[in-house]
Formats: structure tokens, C-alpha cells, sequence
């Protein structure tokens, strides 16, 4: 690796990265009570790994299974007890220790779904430095843009992805001394990189936690916008005190629990959700190394007896497509309590959740930059199918009004108004919260433009109801305004989605010289309907019915495939700029299956 000799602050986050965020709030106290249901480290310190590991073996579930594994064949593989992943974690950072990674330095993670991402984030932020995970499917040049955005100082990967990745020119990059590699294949590791496991096997199971301060950072998310490079938002170790406590109560975690989150660890739910919340309960978690498929799925869920389970709304409706009697076929008593997480839930796929399992799917609302969930249905309150649920204890939320020109609109001292209830506006959080990102890397302008008078900007537009459920109706710059109306491509698509024919749907607007846009549907049919004219009327004629006029699309396009990002989500700017002829933009999150059939 290129080295650089003494490192020094411009290599870690500056305080110039972290920006300035407004003053802090904290909803009656909620937060500091919050944080007693931690244990902390002497003199004020906390680390993220220490509360999700080490302080339930020094309790005494240090014999509790940790982890289950599942690889990509199928088989049952590893169990790590606490105790077990409480020593792996400090092997992996003594590993760092030796290496001459330092605090604060950037630790990158370009991994599948194995428990080794457990092990080396926790390991990772008990060194004291910051975890950066990366989606194991991007290709050469997104991770080489993030590797360099981010100031890498170490990568840790898989002999096969560093093959098919990072081969040819990860050694060159300017800054990253260290790239550590788990022998996948039965091979050997590449020449100039670190045997993994030979090092964890040599390495000491004893290490005490960094006492890293609250504010300290701990987790790099990169997250792509629709214009520019990646974005770095920057999380600390205090993100864990709203983690914790959101995923008691929006995850309804208790210590006995078999939870499986089945989000890519390069996602932010991924590490948020799949690796920290969980353990900080002491629950047992499942990972499965293999990707979707609704028998296999089912089959887990039934084997292990999952009882809280964390997935995506992409995923549930593939499960819709695959039909009762494949649900039926399998033990799914001891599922308790489903909750879906990267996109709004269509109500129909709650409905049918609870026909077929007999189990709600509760609905959320979080972005990578707050950290943690902030909306939701929650388990103890009724689930209002398509609704985002209501804000969870300790989260301040608003709609904010929006002028004809997409600006807030403010007050006589400059202060922004909020909707009357049922109005659409942009979805607004108090700042304060324990997860809330603290900087985009290298970009304070850019965070600063987050906030106006204390208050977080989504950038989504939601509405919310006279009972102070929220409703989500889409990004800001997917709204499609249409003949003086707000239209919401989700709930345009929801509509869609209930025809038994159609299996995805997309909608963007289009110019139009008189009523300044008009609604366009793509869908993606099932494989056995066929898109005739006829069927296409159906379509336009259930839309105006359940809409109105106004709302419904004017055209409907039938496409083989919609592009998705790699998380499983319809990417609305592509099918508007490829509509339009535009710039496509960043493309590194567009599924690879997409681009190879769009190209």
C-alpha cells in the first residue's frame, strides 16, 4: 500500500467536516433517561461496541447466542455466543492496533451478509475508529470514488470481491495502507494484502473498549443524491443511545427475541439495525448469507423461529407475488412482529400480511442522515395501513409549508410555517436527536443547507393527518404538480399495485404547456398477463376512479424491467431522465441486473 508516513487531523474528521449543527434539543429530558438504560464508560465515555457486546457478558449472557448463521447454500453455519463475539470483536481490534490504524482513522467494510461484518464493525468502533460500510455489489469505480471521498485508511473485504473489485488497482490508491482479506475460495490471500483470519487467530481475545466520547465519530454512511458526488454523513457514538431505545420501541426488541433483519450490510439499516440495535438488547441474531427467495426466506423464518423481523417493502410484495399457499407451507407462529424499513409500505401488502400471517407489517420513516427510525407504527398503537406511523418518544416532527417555487415559507421573523393538518408539506425534525448526522465529509456548506431555525429539512413531502399520523407522498423532487395539485407517485403506484396484472409500477410526471405536468406509469406486468390495450384501459380507468381525473396517469408504459437501486428501490429520477432525455446522474446504486438489460 501507499504510505504516508505520521498521519495527521486532516486525515481524520475535522472539526470543519462536522460543520456546525444547531443547538441541541432534548424533548422534557427524554434522552438523558434514555442514556441510563446504557451503562456507559468511566469518566463520561461511550462506545458503541462496548453497550452492543461487552456490557452483556460483563452481566452475565455471555453464554447467550449472539449470532445464528446461514450460508449462501442454505446450511446452518457459525453460532457466536457473547462471549464468543466479545472476544472476535477484540481480536479484530488488536488486529487494527498492530496495523498502526489509529483512532479516528476510516475503516472501510466491503462485505456480504457474513458474521464476519458483525465482527469487524463492532471490533472496528471498540478500536476507537470509524466504520464505513460499502455495498459488496458495487462495481471498481463507486468504490474507488468512496474509498477516496472517505479518507480510507483500511478496507477489509472477501478474497473473491477483491478479485472481481478491487484487483488492478485498490494497492495504488493514495492513503490506504491496509486492505484485509477473508480467505472465501480455499485460495490464498492477494499478494500485498492481510491473511484475515490468520491475523484474528493470532491476535489477542482481550481488549478493552476505547473510551471514546459521545460526540466522537464512529460510522461513515455514504448516500448518493441526484446530482453531485456521494455524500458522507458522519454518525457518533451517542447514536447508539437512540438506537437502542428506538428499536424497543418501534422494533417491539425484547432480550429473548430471534430477530432477522435482512438489509445489505452496506446499507445503513444494515449496520443501524442488523448489527448495533439488536445486540444492545442481547437478542439473538440470524444472518443469512444467501439473497432472496421467497421459499428459502420462508424457510428461514420457520427453521429458526424468527420473531421480529426486519425487511423491505420491495421484498414483502415478491413475497405477495408468490402467493399464500408458499406462506402456508410453512410454521410461522412464533412471528410476532414484522416491520418494513427503505420505502413506503403500500397498504395492500399490510392488508395481506395480515390475511396470511395473521401478523401487521408496522410501517416507518427514517433517512441515513437521522441514524435511527423517527416515525412509525408503533406496537403499541393501532397500525393505520399506508400511513408512516407517528414520531417515536423524544422526536419533535412538523410539516413545513412550501411556496409555489418549492422555498419554505417563513414568518415575519424568518422562522418557517407549518401545514394545517392534511395539507402537503416537507417532513421536518427538530434537531437533537442522539443519531442525527453531525456533517457531510468535507461538505459544511452543504450540511448547514440541511437545517432553517433549528429544524432538520427531510426533503420528503408528507402530510399529516388531524390525529397526527404522517403519510408519506414522496421525495421533493419526485412530486409531480399537476393542474395546481400535489401528486404523490406512491400513491399513484399503491393504486397500480392492487391490480392483480401488475407486479412493479413507477410513476414520474412529465411536461405538459398547460397543466405543467401530466402523471406517466411504467409497470411491470406479471408473467402471465399481457399488456394489451385493453388491459392498459383497466388500468388508467381504476386509477381515475380511485383518484380522481386529476391524479390518474394519463399514460401507462409497459417495461420488462423498472431500474432499482441495489437496496431494491424504483429509481423515479432514472425513468424521468431517460423519459426526458436528461442526465442520468450518479448511477453506482443502480442494480447491476438494470444496467446490463438498460445498456
Amino acid at each position: 500500500m501507499a504510505g504516508l508516513g505520521p498521519r495527521g487531523d486532516d486525515e481524520h474528521v475535522t472539526p470543519q467536516d462536522l460543520g456546525s449543527p444547531p443547538a441541541t434539543h432534548d424533548s422534557g429530558g427524554f434522552w438523558d433517561v434514555a442514556r441510563r438504560e446504557l451503562d456507559g464508560l468511566p469518566g463520561g465515555a461511550l462506545n458503541i461496541a462496548h453497550e452492543a457486546v461487552d456490557r452483556h457478558v460483563a452481566r452475565g449472557r455471555d453464554d447467550h447466542v449472539a449470532l445464528r448463521t446461514v450460508d449462501r447454500h442454505g446450511e446452518p453455519g457459525r453460532w457466536l455466543t457473547y462471549a464468543e463475539l466479545a472476544a472476535e470483536t477484540s481480536r479484530f481490534a488488536n488486529v487494527l492496533a498492530d496495523l498502526g490504524v489509529e483512532r479516528g482513522d476510516h475503516v472501510f467494510g466491503l462485505l456480504p451478509r457474513i458474521p464476519e461484518v458483525h465482527v469487524a464493525t463492532l471490533g472496528t468502533l471498540k478500536h476507537g475508529a470509524v466504520w464505513c460500510p460499502l455495498f459488496a455489489a458495487f462495481g471498481p469505480e463507486p468504490i474507488r470514488q468512496r474509498l477516496s471521498l472517505g479518507r480510507a485508511r483500511a478496507l477489509v473485504t472477501t478474497a473473491s470481491l477483491y478479485r472481481r473489485r478491487l484487483a488492478g488497482w485498490v494497492q495504488d490508491l493514495p492513503g490506504l495502507d491496509h486492505v484485509l482479506v477473508l480467505t472465501d475460495d480455499g485460495g490464498p490471500v492477494p499478494d500485498g494484502t492481510v491473511d484475515l483470519r490468520q491475523a484474528l487467530t493470532a491476535a489477542s481475545p482481550e481488549c478493552e473498549a476505547a473510551r471514546t466520547r459521545p460526540d466522537d465519530p464512529a460510522l461513515l454512511h455514504f448516500t448518493s443524491g441526484t446530482t453531485g458526488t456521494p455524500k458522507g454523513a458522519i454518525h457518533v457514538h451517542d447514536a447508539v443511545v437512540h438506537l437502542h431505545t428506538s428499536a424497543g420501541r418501534a422494533l417491539d426488541l425484547k432480550h429473548d427475541d430471534v430477530y432477522w433483519c435482512t438489509a445489505d450490510p452496506g446499507w445503513v439499516t444494515g449496520t443501524a439495525y442488523g448489527v448495533i440495535a439488536p445486540l444492545t438488547h442481547g437478542i439473538t441474531c440470524l444472518v443469512d448469507e444467501g439473497e432472496f427467495d421467497a421459499a428459502r426466506w420462508y424457510r428461514q423464518l420457520a427453521e429458526h423461529h424468527v420473531t421480529v423481523w426486519y425487511t423491505a417493502p420491495t421484498a414483502l410484495r415478491m413475497l405477495v407475488r408468490a402467493g399464500p399457499d408458499l406462506a402456508h407451507q410453512h410454521d410461522l407462529h412464533r412471528l410476532r412482529f414484522v416491520a418494513s424499513v427503505g420505502e413506503p409500505l403500500n397498504a395492500e401488502v399490510v392488508l395481506w400480511a395480515r390475511r396470511t400471517w395473521d401478523v401487521l407489517v408496522h410501517d416507518g420513516w427514517w433517512q441515513t442522515e437521522t441514524g435511527g427510525i423517527m416515525i412509525a407504527n408503533q406496537p403499541a398503537m393501532p397500525v393505520h395501513p399506508g400511513s408512516m406511523g407517528r414520531p417515536l418518544p423524544g422526536i419533535e416532527a412538523t410539516v413545513l409549508r412550501h411556496d409555489s417555487h418549492d422555498r419554505l415559507v417563513l414568518d415575519e421573523d424568518e422562522r418557517p410555517l407549518a401545514c394545517a393538518a392534511d395539507d402537503v408539506g416537507e417532513l421536518a425534525l427538530r434537531a437533537g436527536w442522539p443519531s442525527m448526522f453531525r456533517g457531510y465529509l468535507g461538505q459544511p456548506e452543504r450540511y448547514a443547507r440541511c437545517f432553517a431555525d433549528g429544524w432538520y429539512l427531510s426533503g420528503d413531502l408528507v402530510r399529516r393527518d388531524a390525529e397526527g399520523w404522517y403519510w408519506f407522498v414522496g421525495r421533493s423532487d419526485d412530486v409531480i404538480k399537476t393542474a395546481g395539485h400535489l401528486v404523490g407517485p406512491f400513491e399513484i403506484e399503491s393504486v397500480l399495485l392492487e391490480h392483480p396484472t401488475v407486479a412493479e409500477a413507477g410513476v414520474i410526471g412529465v411536461p405538459d404547456p398547460v397543466m405543467g405536468e401530466q402523471v406517466k406509469a411504467f409497470v411491470v406486468l406479471t408473467p402471465t398477463a399481457t399488456g394489451d390495450d385493453v388491459l392498459l384501459r383497466e388500468l388508467r380507468a381504476r386509477c381515475r376512479t380511485r383518484l380522481g381525473p386529476a391524479l390518474a396517469p394519463r399514460t401507462i408504459e409497459v417495461r420488462v424491467r423498472l431500474p432499482h437501486t441495489r437496496s431494491g428501490k424504483i429509481m423515479r429520477r432514472l425513468l424521468r431522465a431517460r423519459e426526458l432525455g436528461l442526465p442520468e446522474g450518479d448511477l453506482s446504486t443502480l442494480e447491476t441486473t438494470n444496467r446490463e438489460q438498460e445498456t
